[in-house]
């Protein structure tokens, strides 16, 4: 008769450890892909922010620090003695959701008040057409994969990546008219119809939920 083995975790050992080296592995491809291109999108966003004096693109190139916060800590979970709790990373995500939507609502007041007239960016309008590209295609792997593992802050990474891709369409609308039109106060105003998405998704990463809009 044979005999059947019975293979457990040892006590004492952490989850992270025993997490199947395929899914370790797409999800640290993921992330790193993650974390190289956010920094690329806040290098090129930040120096357009500043040399424009542009709301949208200080709120765009924020954003583009909170993804880096949240890319970290999903890869973190993943890596032994390193982890930290599904349901914290998840709540993390969700956090720097809000934080985001905070950022975006101070700059947009800011330059509202200011009387701020933003100048037009090319590097501006060249990162969020490429954000605009790349970011729908990490969301939907990231959520492919969150299916796939269970994984909630997955999950939340992902929303966080569909909403930098609505954030780029929106910073792209808002530059593009200032551009072509000169309309110093759509840049603010484009700014600010962010702030609804992130303030939802940031209630769905909070309770674990997954994005149904992506």
């Amino acid at each position: 008769m044979a005999q059947i083995v019975h293979i457990g975790v040892p006590r004492g050992q952490p989850v992270a450890a025993c997490t199947p080296r395929a899914p370790r592995t797409r999800v640290f491809w993921l992330q790193g892909v993650t974390l190289g291109w956010m920094l690329v999108e806040f290098g090129v966003a930040a120096y357009a922010s500043a040399t424009a004096h542009s709301a949208v693109l200080l709120a765009f190139s924020s954003g583009r620090l909170v993804e880096l916060m949240s890319a970290a800590v999903v890869l973190l979970q993943w890596i032994p003695n390193l982890s930290v709790p599904e349901r914290t990373a998840a709540r993390t995500g969700s956090v720097l959701l809000f934080l985001l939507a905070f950022v975006v609502v101070a700059a947009a007041i800011a330059s509202l008040s200011l009387g701020l007239r933003p100048e037009s960016s090319r590097a501006g309008i060249a990162i969020t057409v490429a954000a605009l590209l790349a970011m729908p295609v990490l969301a939907w792997l990231k959520r492919l994969e969150a299916r796939r593992s269970g994984n909630a802050a997955l999950a939340a990474d992902a929303t966080q990546s569909a909403t930098c891709a609505y954030l780029a369409l929106i910073s792209l609308i808002g530059l593009a008219a200032n551009a072509l039109f000169h309309l110093a106060w759509f840049d603010a105003v484009a700014a600010l119809v962010a702030v609804p998405i992130l303030l939802k998704e940031g209630r769905s990463a909070w309770k674990g939920q997954t994005c149904q809009c992506c």
